[in-house]
């Protein structure tokens, strides 16, 4: 879609009329006190107004567009005694939650139970939290989620103004990539789930137990400043609001996956709980240090090797249809005069994943698509997750509350590739294998407590901790080669160097163990009348967090040993399938048969810390009645450390601190009661993740690539100005316009070295980048249309248009072949100006919502579009490589039975567009319509596949009583 038509369409939805004056929204229910039933049919209405409303068959009721003043509750029931709740508070664009319960007419009347609170979970309590906080932010509701129907955080998160997905879990915020943004889970940074980038792995977060996503776009002293595009605060459910519980059950069908056959590989029983048996480990009796086990005989050698298992052999199975379970429980009852409520929730998932790969390198001569290798890769990937939410939380007084949340997932990723295809350079076909099993858990829990000192003093304070481990226990990879032209059916010799290389073949094991121990505290003094709707506010806190990882990696290499080669049956022992011939009888050490090497070297393992200091202070200043402006000074101070074992000396590579003073201001005009003109500005960092300071090799089997850290990278400095419009025609309806521009110092970027053959990727610093463009988002619907049908529905659209530019100066430091970081010259090499990698020039969301009353039918329509992002940076002699545009579309409905049971269709990726990933030939910096032509100028497809249309069929059984909010 063209911008000019985006910017045309949004501004014409400004003008939609909307006509609703300061008013807010009282909901709640009424319950029999003695029974605790609902109480259906209550009146509900506002003292000395005709407003008022209900019950319904839950006892839940509902009063709209109140005025934002005090008001008193009056509740009656034929049979019950009428209660009065005075001094209920409406504030204008929030929603009041009042939960009450009446005694029976002729019982004595002890006590009527009121509890108060704010929803968080709505679009209205979504968009009046944005409209109220300070830095600029958008967010996501966990009502809009459940009516998108999207599965996880990383599906959830797209649907946000200036927020894309790459690889369907990390997430792009204004077209920077993962590494410039921060997560927080209920305040506290999340730990990095990943090994080699610094980058929160949105899918592990299943979107039931979500209550809100809120994305702060802009800087303010209580938010983490390592940040550039955004920081994304994710609020897990807290407590429920009734009793209840409900299970989900969801069957998924995947065109071109589910029932089709596929190859895998065994990791024993436990792999559908994301486990492995233990035999994938190395057996304790292995020298540890290459240099011992590569000094023994290759007799000795093999016999170890004759301890790990023959599990190469591949399965035909069928894909079964995907499967997801989930269990939600919510408690409240009282332990003397502590309110006690406790929110736990189950997920299980066993998913699938076959995906047919087009794979290509080229000469990059003269010649547009002169391929130098093209693959077929056939990936079939299965995965499981468990997970659980675990909250409780006491309220010992009205200012005194108490809470643990707990967040756990276990996921593990089975991976199958077999690749075939040619090698025109080596005039070989090629036959490859990769067994691939991934296991990852992550942890976190959290003490938090909430006092209110007085009217006017509020302190909380968070003790934290986390944890992140990864495993890659066996990663088994072959490649077998023919003479060109050999076809399937041709006689294959499986590579065997001298020497391990990631390559060819081997095996492969890794772990990673990182903890994190947090402690966050705030103070916040209200300034001026506490009653006053937007009272200013002095606020003052700190963060500490220590981070400590160790990660581990061994590689091991089968070696040919010279002499007779025929095998018991007489077929060549190099010739055998992958099922035989790592037979015992094979891995031998004599002559013809095999042996094992160990490649390890001492950079395959490091350990590293990250010691964190931060203080804040901030405070309101209002200029006159319209016109406030927060201005903040944050103070950070980060110490990383980074050692190895070198022959058993330990070799400290990084001891580096760096103090951070991080000023912001934020300014919020009303330009009328419906109408906020915001500016701000901040001064963040951007800092080097442990993986990428390690020097480390890592192997990407699926790109052919490997990837190097850099022991002299720094952390990179931003300067962001922000200035946004907004118009709130009703509690539900937004409409905003964003502008941005941000200047870096030494950003942090990827790079392609110019090795002899194949890719290297590490990461430099860049001298200067900048960053800048325009968001556009607009929530409307038609509560005033004399069209019932028109009531029902919500648009919902948002937009953004990016433009950068790094610069990278004459000459980049970065690794040799050795790890040492020399200088290395741009002149003929790469261009010295190109956007930022993974920075998409647009973006655009819509949706169509529908939702009948009381239970009724829902259906909503979803859209979603990314421009050509940076993949993989390239050279002159290895192109830019982009991911191109790909639309998506996506249909959901659902129906609610008798008040117990929610049935819902989803139909995702309905065109079902390839994924594709083509590189820059020409160098122009965008990619040409006709990537299959032989002239000058026209790029080339590097990678494609497609996902397949996805069919999912939920139902939600509710025993028990439901919350009042979804």
């Amino acid at each position: 879609m063209k911008s000019a038509t985006l910017l045309v369409f949004f501004f014409s939805l400004i003008g939609l009329p909307a006509a609703l004056a300061q008013t807010g929204v009282i909901r709640g229910s009424v319950k029999d006190a003695k029974t605790k039933e609902a109480l259906i049919g209550c009146t509900v209405r506002i003292d000395g107004t005709t407003m008022g409303a209900a019950t319904d068959i839950e006892g839940n009721f509902t009063i709209a567009n109140v005025s934002a003043t005090t008001h008193k509750l009056i509740v009656s029931y034929v049979s019950y005694v009428t209660s009065e709740i005075p001094n209920v508070r409406v504030e204008s664009g929030n929603t009041t939650q009042i939960d009450t319960e009446l005694q029976e007419e002729g019982k004595n009347l002890q006590e009527v139970v009121v509890k108060a609170g704010r929803t968080t979970n709505t679009e209205v309590a979504v968009i009046t939290e944005i409209k109220q906080l300070k830095p600029i932010a958008v967010g996501i509701s966990a009502q809009q989620i459940q009516k998108s129907q999207d599965r996880d955080a990383a599906a959830a998160i797209r649907r946000v103004p200036g927020v894309s997905i790459l690889d369907n879990r990390f997430v792009l915020i204004r077209g920077l990539g993962s590494r410039y943004n921060a997560v927080l889970i209920n305040d506290v940074i999340a730990p990095s789930t990943e090994v080699e980038t610094r980058s929160f792995s949105f899918d592990i977060i299943p979107s039931n137990i979500l209550d809100r996503m809120i994305v702060y776009k802009s800087g303010a002293a209580s938010l983490p400043g390592d940040f550039a595009g955004g920081v994304v605060n994710i609020y897990t459910k807290r407590r429920p609001t009734n009793n209840f519980i409900d299970a989900g059950f969801t069957l998924g069908y995947r065109a071109g996956t589910t029932g089709q056959a596929v190859q895998t590989h065994s990791r024993g029983g436990l792999s559908a709980l994301g486990l492995w048996s233990p035999n994938q480990t190395i057996p304790t009796s292995f020298p540890t240090r290459s240099a011992d086990f590569n000094a023994l005989g290759s007799a000795q050698r093999a016999a170890y090797a004759r301890l790990l298992p023959n599990s190469w052999g591949l399965q035909n199975v069928t894909a079964m249809p995907d499967f997801r379970f989930a269990l939600n429980t919510g408690r409240r009852f009282d332990v003397g005069n502590v309110q006690l409520s406790n929110l736990t929730s189950l997920n299980y998932s066993l998913t699938n994943q076959l995906t047919d790969i087009d794979f290509r390198v080229y000469e990059n001569g003269a010649v547009a698509n002169a391929v130098n290798q093209q693959y077929n890769d056939v990936s079939y990937a299965r995965q499981a997750r468990l997970g659980l939410l675990h909250n409780w939380s006491a309220r010992f007084s009205p200012v005194f509350t108490l809470e643990w949340k707990t967040l756990f997932n276990q996921l593990g990723n089975q991976e199958t590739v077999v690749r075939q295809g040619q090698n025109f350079d080596s005039n070989t076909d090629i036959r490859s294998y990769s067994q691939r099993f991934e296991n990852r858990t992550i942890a976190t829990t959290q003490l938090a407590g909430d006092h209110q000192l007085n009217e006017l003093t509020k302190l909380n304070w968070i003790a934290g901790y986390g944890y992140s481990g990864r495993w890659e226990p066996d990663w088994k990879r072959a490649r077998f080669q023919a003479p060109l032209g050999s076809g399937e059916n041709g006689t294959y010799t499986l590579v065997t160097p001298l020497a391990p290389n990631p390559i060819d073949v081997g095996r492969f094991y890794s772990k990673l163990n990182e903890q994190t121990l947090s402690l966050v505290g705030n103070f916040d003094r209200t300034l001026g009348n506490p009653t006053n709707r937007e009272p200013g506010h002095l606020r003052a806190g700190i963060y500490a967090e220590q981070r400590s990882r160790t990660y581990s990696a061994r590689f091991y290499g089968y070696n040919s040993i010279p002499g007779a080669s025929a095998g018991a049956d007489g077929v060549i022992v190099q010739q055998q399938p992958i099922e035989t011939i790592f037979s015992p009888a094979n891995v031998n050490g004599q002559p013809g048969g095999f042996s094992l090497q160990d490649g390890t070297s001492d950079l395959d393992s490091y350990r590293g810390q990250n010691t964190y200091g931060a203080a804040y202070v901030s405070g309101d200043l209002n200029l006159g009645a319209r016109t406030n402006v927060t201005l903040g000074m944050r103070a950070e101070y980060n110490v990383q450390g980074l050692q190895i074992d070198r022959r058993g000396v330990e070799q400290k590579l990084v001891n580096r601190g760096i103090f951070s003073p991080l000023p912001s201001v934020n300014l919020t005009h009303k330009l009328t009661d419906k109408h906020n003109l915001r500016l701000a500005y901040s001064a963040t960092v951007n800092r080097p993740e442990l993986r990428e300071l390690a020097p480390f090799q890592y192997f990407d089997f699926n790109l052919l690539a490997v990837v190097t850290g850099n022991t002299e990278l720094t952390t990179a400095t931003i300067q962001n100005i922000d200035a946004k419009w907004e118009f709130y025609p009703s509690a539900n309806e937004l409409v905003s316009v964003t502008g941005f521009y941000k200047h870096f110092t030494n950003p942090i970027e990827s790079f392609l070295l110019p090795t002899g053959n194949g890719f290297n990727y590490t990461f430099i610093n860049a001298p200067s980048a900048r960053n800048y463009g325009v968001e556009v988002e607009v929530r409307k619907g038609f509560a005033n249309s004399s069209s019932a049908f028109l009531q029902n529905i919500q648009l919902v659209a948002n937009g953004s248009l990016i433009n950068s530019r790094v610069s990278l100066g004459d000459f980049v430091r970065a690794p040799d072949a050795t790890a040492t970081v020399v200088d290395v010259p741009l002149k003929d090499l790469a261009d010295r100006q190109r956007p930022l990698a993974n920075q998409s020039p647009y973006l655009f969301n819509a949706g169509v919502y529908y939702q009948a009353p009381a239970g009724g039918l829902q259906w909503n329509v979803l859209y979603n579009v990314y421009g050509p992002r940076i993949f993989a940076v390239g050279t002159r002699n290895n192109p830019t490589i982009y991911e191109l545009p790909r639309h998506a579309i996506d249909l959901n409905i659902s129906k609610t039975f008798n008040q117990k049971l929610e049935v819902r269709l989803g139909i995702q990726d309905i065109l079902n567009q390839a994924t594709r990933f083509a590189q820059d030939f020409n160098g122009d910096g965008r990619i040409g319509r006709d990537l299959t032509s032989q002239t000058v100028g026209a790029d080339q497809v590097f990678r494609q596949f497609r996902r397949g249309q996805y069919f999912t069929l939920t139902g939600v059984y509710t025993f028990g009583r439901r919350t009042v909010v979804p």
